[in-house]
């Protein structure tokens, strides 16, 4: 289902239908096919007068790039929705990332034009001898003034082929080099008939989105809705404050987030229920979702569904769950699944190994230059690293490979470990880690933030709500002895990335420097 084919068709039959929303702006389906226009013109325009254009990377067939690196979700959303309608590769850079990692993403995959407000950016990018171009958003909004003036659009937005390349996307970049992947049209289109059948972005939804564009999971429900004939609502962040009041105004019935914005969708629906009474369903994804956030949602609107996917980025939409902590998937019908040992065999029903995915929706490879690392095997079959077992049919993941650890020749998830400790109450963020052992080769240890509500200990340092025995007993009712943590610390602040998740391997560096305080 492309997305341009339905936007037009919408524009068409129901122009003055919602598209995009923003909590300052908004765009009817008509006014986003001529806006589309104008934004074109102005992109194309800006690629043309480059002397030395950068030369995009071999994966996009020649096509130029064009990436937002802003803030402004509605921006980059109307942006994206903008180009896909003509021969142009977009990209959505996270201003959060660390300039080198930007400008790394920037020269080698050729992006040609960034929009960006970071002046900084811009400086650092022309001291590298980059030929591309620079502009800042309010910049280029001015430029579509004036085309718009002059009655300079460009032809109108038309359905693509599909292989042609639409979207190129990267892995995290926050604490490493990011890896930039291409997405065809017709990739797209495989991933959305997925997720139009198992998460219901249909025709006409409101559905609600707050986060920055450069996550994926945003970018998919921005895609997702507009593909269906649906209304996507953007944010650039959750506001607890003003999302009753939104949900109510705008007829919001669905919202699509990561498990912390779930969490706290459900303490300020806690405060304001009448507020939410119209909303059906929340979608999450991005990390498994922890027992107690489900809970804690329905306990507040009982009516309100929940599902949990898993997916990666470069793969596509894989399964869901739709009850408990989200660990245990239903693969869905057109997604095949294995898991192999480290020689690429399939091991027995249970067993810990890669997971391997057979999807249509999978990009065919990383752009070279940005990695050396190998996303499909020789069969076709992709895997991002993630690992996990298979038991009568349902997949349980169990992190990535750095998220393995071995003690005394047993496996041991470290999420798993983690998940264990979601229902002891105000225990607050927890981390699973394994440090070297002389006769183990390695022991799992657990690092607990310090939480305001427990009392400092007599040392000053930080307090918790349940004793180091109380903690050991619930975690030997809930896991396999190689499981249960022989060692715990604390922590004031656990160490995270800019978007918000713990950071495991610093978290090992601060306790081997004898920062924490073991219990």
């Amino acid at each position: 289902m492309p997305i341009t084919s339905t936007i037009l068709d919408v524009a068409l039959d129901r122009p003055d239908q919602l598209a995009l929303v923003g909590t300052e702006d908004q765009l009817s389906y008509g006014e986003l096919v001529e806006d589309s226009r104008v934004s074109f013109a102005v992109v194309d325009s800006l690629h043309r007068a480059q002397p030395e254009p950068p030369t995009p990377a071999v994966e996009t067939r020649g096509i130029p790039i064009t990436a937002v690196s802003t803030a402004s979700a509605f921006f980059t959303a109307r942006l994206i929705a903008g180009l896909a309608g003509f021969r142009a590769v977009s990209a959505t850079i996270d201003p959060r990332w660390p300039l080198d990692h930007q400008i790394g993403v920037i020269r080698t995959t050729g992006i040609g034009l960034v929009i960006s407000d970071s002046p900084a950016l811009a400086e650092a990018l022309s001291d590298t001898g980059w030929t591309g171009t620079v502009i800042s958003p309010a910049a280029f909004a001015a430029r579509e003034d004036r085309v718009r003036r002059q009655g300079a659009q460009a032809p109108a937005p038309a359905v693509r082929p599909a292989s042609e390349p639409f979207l190129m996307l990267f892995s995290s970049g926050t604490t490493s080099n990011p890896k930039a992947f291409i997405k065809t049209r017709q990739q797209y289109r495989d991933n959305v008939a997925v997720s139009s059948a198992h998460l219901e972005p249909l025709p006409g939804v409101a559905t609600l989105a707050p986060g920055p564009v450069s996550y994926s999971l945003t970018l998919y429900a921005i895609i997702e809705s507009l593909a269906t004939g649906g209304s996507v609502h953007v944010a650039d962040a959750f506001d607890p404050f003003t999302i009753g009041s939104r949900i109510a105004a705008e007829s919001i019935t669905r919202i699509v987030a990561v498990p912390a914005v779930v969490k706290a969708l459900a303490e300020a629906a806690d405060r304001s229920r009448e507020r939410f009474r119209g909303l059906e369903l929340v979608v999450t994804g991005g990390a498994n979702l922890p027992a107690s956030i489900r809970s804690a949602l329905a306990a507040v609107l009982p009516d309100t569904r929940l599902i949990s996917y898993y997916g990666a980025a470069e793969i596509g939409f894989i399964g869901d769950s739709r009850d408990g902590d989200g660990t245990w998937i239903h693969v869905y019908p057109t997604i095949g699944a294995q898991i192999r040992d480290e020689s690429g065999a399939e091991v027995a029903e249970g067993e810990l190994g890669t997971l391997w995915i057979d999807a249509a929706a999978c990009s065919d490879g990383y752009v070279a230059g940005t990695t050396d690392a190998v996303l499909r095997g020789p069969d076709g079959w992709a895997s991002v690293d993630d690992q996990g077992r298979i038991v009568n049919g349902l997949l349980q993941l169990a992190g990535r490979a750095g998220d393995i650890a071995v003690t005394g020749g047993h496996k041991v998830s470290l999420p798993e470990v983690e998940r264990a400790f979601d229902t002891v109450p105000h225990l607050g963020e927890v981390v699973a880690i394994a440090l070297e052992d002389a006769n183990l080769g390695s022991v799992i240890a657990l690092v607990i933030e310090g939480g305001a509500e427990a009392e400092p200990a007599a040392d000053g340092s930080p307090g918790l709500p349940a004793g180091k025995a109380a903690l050991l007993e619930h975690a030997r009712a809930r896991l396999a002895p190689q499981f249960v943590p022989r060692r715990i610390y604390v922590l004031e602040r656990l160490p995270r990335t800019v978007g918000g998740k713990i950071r495991r391997s610093e978290t090992v560096d601060i306790i081997m420097s004898g920062q924490g305080h073991r219990l």
